[in-house]
């Protein structure tokens, strides 16, 4: 049996996997930043021990911030099946090429989809780079259930 780190399918799923892993755990500290600078907090303990009229004026939401929320989100909806579904993939035994064409292709997807999110760039362009996502991971599904699917 083949150790799994030393499969190139396997090394470079878990590389494309940590890479979008990462962009997710990005937004984070965006959201942050755009908390910050925009002095929009959802929690009456992130305003500290200002006076009641300013914390009221903290206490709210922002356009910006919701939007990088928004993006989060999507990441989150989309990274996580991604992942799970790309180990089945894996596991599967794909052709290298072809690997490496999805996991390419779904994290170039996941890039673009965060740049023209926070860019706001007039659609179709964020839908596409979402639609490109799923459909790696719809394909992946695909490949791994048309191996494993047994009636």
């Amino acid at each position: 049996m083949v150790h799994l780190m030393e499969d190139e399918v396997f090394m470079a799923f878990s590389t494309y996997s940590l890479i979008v892993i990462l962009k997710l755990m990005i937004m984070a500290p965006i959201t942050a930043h755009y908390r910050f600078s925009r002095g929009a907090f959802a929690n009456e303990e992130d305003v500290g021990h200002r006076p009641t009229e300013e914390k009221k004026k903290m206490l709210r939401t922002h356009p910006n911030v919701e939007r990088v929320r928004r993006c989060h989100l999507n990441d989150l909806e989309n990274v996580i099946p991604f992942v799970l579904v790309g180990f089945f993939y894996a596991l599967s035994g794909p052709e290298l090429s072809a690997a490496l064409l999805h996991f390419r292709l779904f994290a170039g997807s996941r890039i673009c989809h965060t740049i023209v999110y926070l860019a706001a760039v007039r659609q179709p362009c964020r839908f596409l780079a979402f639609l490109v996502g799923v459909a790696v991971t719809l394909s992946m599904t695909y490949n791994v259930l048309s191996k494993v699917l047994v009636l």
